[in-house]
């Protein structure tokens, strides 16, 4: 079983994992990117969004899902995205490793300059931390893993 968590404040403005959702993830280690697309496209529709959306999957050190928590929604071409909400999420739900993953509406895979440089921060950011980012997978007709073209 796979959940889908928001993040709501208490009422000491203290931030909480409240699930969302939930769904049967019949695989249970989503350890390869092929599974995370797979389990994203069915449960997300994440390949036919018409803007872009970030996910974030968190695991533990055995691959096993965690949760995973929508990290944004933005435009046709953009989505902001910052460290401190994705490792805030990460740190919460006990994750040792994560993967970031998001959707081009041209569903064109291949990875813009911001691509690169948001990947770079979010895998440097990790590093200190000791939260492994395992892989950063664009999503459209088809898939990029940086972790499959070995760009992490």
């Amino acid at each position: 079983m796979l959940r889908k968590y928001e993040m709501e404040l208490d009422e000491l403005k203290h931030p909480l994992m409240v699930e969302e959702s939930s769904y049967e993830c019949p695989d249970e280690r989503l350890n390869s990117p092929e599974k995370i697309v797979k389990l994203l496209n069915e449960c997300f529709r994440l390949d036919k969004k018409a803007e872009e959306y970030v996910y974030m999957l968190a695991f533990d050190a055995k691959c096993n899902p965690l949760g995973v928590f929508e990290l944004g929604h933005g435009s046709v071409n953009a989505c902001i995205l910052n460290p401190r909400e994705i490792f805030q999420r990460a740190l919460i739900c006990g994750a040792v490793n994560i993967v970031i993953a998001h959707n081009h509406p041209s569903h064109d895979t291949t990875p813009s300059k911001d691509d690169d440089v948001v990947a770079s921060k979010i895998s440097e950011a990790g590093k200190l931390m000791k939260i492994q980012l395992v892989d950063f997978i664009i999503i459209g007709k088809g898939y990029f893993s940086y972790a499959e073209e070995k760009r992490i």
